[in-house]
């Protein structure tokens, strides 16, 4: 038999592109997500192969609801802000959430697109945060020391470890030695609390403490 006819063979071509559309075609995914434009390949978007993406890559079809825009890019009614750092973690599997950003916002998309293991990282980090904000700020301790001025050098070039100096106070001059008055000071110094052992403070070994 002889070839085919041009006309054959285009119905055959034709035939074929229709079941497997060119790799070209397919391997990049436009996205319109609350007026924004996304692209990203089929491979990233269906790293997670139970999630909403993968699903609207996989199973494009009436059951998901998966319009399109006029540019053929799927329409998902979500908000762009968000939508960042669910993609670039489907990229290379790290979280990264720009300060402007809240954590509870990220993981509310990361539930409705149900990417499992970023929820479970979003929850992970927000709870370590709260539980650094249930601490409270670090709390201190504070020592008044009273000093003439002769001491006042010494006195606080042998602090005791921990201890910080704060203010210097000046009341000045209450007593008198001979015929030189002798300048008075306070001194206030502070450590963190937390530095103390089983809850006890240890006093500063200064003579002149109060």
């Amino acid at each position: 038999p002889g070839p085919p006819s041009p006309r054959a063979a285009g119905a055959a071509a034709g035939s074929a592109g229709a079941l497997s559309p060119p790799a070209a075609a397919s391997k990049w995914v436009r996205l319109n997500v609350g007026g924004t434009y996304f692209v990203s390949t089929r491979q990233t978007l269906c790293r997670e192969p139970k999630s909403f993406l993968c699903r609207l890559c996989c199973q494009d079809g009436p059951e998901l609801g998966s319009d399109k825009d006029e540019t053929g890019a799927y329409l998902i009614d979500r908000d762009p802000t968000y939508f960042g750092p669910i993609l670039n973690y489907l990229r290379h599997g790290k979280l990264i959430i720009n300060k402007e950003l809240a954590e509870e916002g990220v993981l509310e998309e990361a539930e409705f697109y149900n990417i499992a293991s970023l929820v479970r990282l979003v929850k992970e980090r927000i709870r370590d945060n709260e539980n650094r904000t249930s601490q409270g700020p670090v709390k201190h301790v504070y020592r008044v020391l009273q000093c003439q001025e002769e001491e006042l050098t010494q006195m606080v070039s042998t602090m005791s470890d921990g201890w910080k100096f704060e203010q210097l106070i000046s009341i000045g001059s209450s007593y008198n030695y001979g015929n030189e008055d002798q300048a008075e000071f306070l001194c206030v110094v502070s450590r963190e609390l937390n530095n103390s052992t089983n809850g006890i403070v240890k006093e500063p070994s200064e003579k002149a403490k109060v």
